[in-house]
């Protein structure tokens, strides 16, 4: 099986695991449990951890809180922002581009009486700053938009954003979930006032997750939503998760330390896009003209369905849009955003690549892409009428 399908979730790097084992097996006590031993050997890795977290993100230990992963943590931001500042306004801002964890969030509390405005994108999914400077009001209480994002890979300006939001005294909410492990960040020169990300996204576990929450030059608050015990400063409670908070560590740590990786991955990247354009008819790379996180590649095959393409590629692991929302009938929300139809959105694939990922892989991707599309578009009466001049 070749696998690229890395921005839905990576494989466990096997120093990760070897990590995690001992806290799996031997060491298995309750990191609250300080009392006797196993707790104190337990409780020494998460401090462990959360000090290897705080230095891969240039952070102080007590701006990390421990979670599940970007879901809980996107949850918990827009919501306990809302619960805690709704006196001073009810504004939200966000993008349409944006996971649909973000703007679930969104729509659910617009029921309960907030204002969300949706700032604008360009054809390219990039957020147009100017216009979210003027979108910007005293009531406004958050400003939520990702660094990279998870269909295009698109990056954002999120230093700008930074400077903006803070100038105009909003919260910034970044959910860095696709490029935390992936790109430099120094959160210490970097405005932002909360971040997320999932270990599972750079070859740490599954169901473990981080929120960096500013406590230096402008504290922010939240409102705690779980509650339960003094886990995390009392702001989320519920027994850590050992083994997986570990991983998380241990997996940033690994990420951050190779940075240099992501040129190979950018380069296989660009071998991919530049052979499937070659060799295949009537294919474009969505945004390609602007930076992008380098694994990620969306590319649009014109009247080849994605999901058809997938099902002849049986051993080859692609994605018609975020995990999240693969059984969805609708077209992908990020490419309507990006002034995409519906046409080109059904017959988008994304490919995402990891530091695992070989030249071989590609090659022999590219090779089996142009026979199955080339087999759909020969059975395809679609395809005739376009070849025919008879549609567009």
């Amino acid at each position: 099986m070749i696998y690229l399908d890395n921005n839905a979730t990576t494989a466990l790097d096997p120093d990760v695991l070897e990590e995690m084992i001992p806290y799996l097996t031997q060491s298995y006590g309750n990191a609250s449990s300080i009392q006797h031993k196993p707790g104190r050997i337990a409780s020494a890795a998460v401090v462990k951890a959360r000090q290897q977290i705080a230095t891969s993100l240039h952070a102080s230990e007590k701006e990390i809180f421990f979670n599940s992963g970007a879901t809980e943590a996107i949850n918990t931001v827009i919501k306990g922002v809302f619960a805690l500042y709704s006196g001073k306004g009810k504004h939200i801002i966000t993008s349409a581009t944006e996971h649909k964890a973000v703007l679930a969030c969104c729509e659910y509390l617009q029921k309960k009486g907030a204002e969300i405005t949706y700032v604008h994108t360009d054809s390219n999914g990039m957020i147009d700053t100017n216009a979210l400077a003027d979108l910007i009001r005293p009531d406004t209480i958050l400003v939520a938009l990702m660094a990279a994002n998870n269909e295009s890979g698109v990056i954002h300006p999120i230093e700008e954003i930074a400077t903006i939001t803070r100038e105009k005294n909003s919260l910034f909410f970044c959910d860095a979930t696709q490029y935390v492990g992936k790109v430099p960040l120094n959160l210490e020169k970097t405005m932002i006032d909360i971040l997320c990300f999932s270990a599972h996204k750079f070859h740490g576990p599954k169901g473990a997750g981080a929120l960096y929450i500013r406590r230096k030059s402008r504290p922010t608050q939240i409102e705690t939503l779980i509650h339960g015990g003094k886990q995390e400063q009392g702001f989320r409670g519920g027994t850590y998760n050992v083994p997986a908070i570990v991983g998380m560590g241990k997996a940033l740590e690994l990420a951050v330390s190779d940075l240099t990786c992501q040129q190979k991955i950018s380069d296989l990247r660009d071998l991919l896009e530049n052979r499937i354009l070659t060799e295949i008819p009537d294919t474009e790379v969505i945004a390609s003209a602007v930076s992008r996180i380098a694994n990620t590649s969306n590319i649009t095959f014109r009247h080849t369905k994605a999901t058809e393409i997938m099902s002849r590629l049986t051993d080859i692991a692609i994605s018609a849009g975020s995990a999240c929302v693969s059984g969805d009938r609708d077209p992908s929300h990020v490419l309507k955003a990006m002034h995409r139809s519906d046409e080109e959105a059904f017959c988008s694939l994304r490919f995402s690549l990891s530091r695992y990922t070989t030249e071989e892989e590609i090659k022999e991707t590219v090779a089996k892409l142009r026979t199955v599309v080339c087999q759909i578009r020969e059975q395809s009466p679609v395809w005739q009428l376009y070849k025919d001049g008879l549609l567009d």
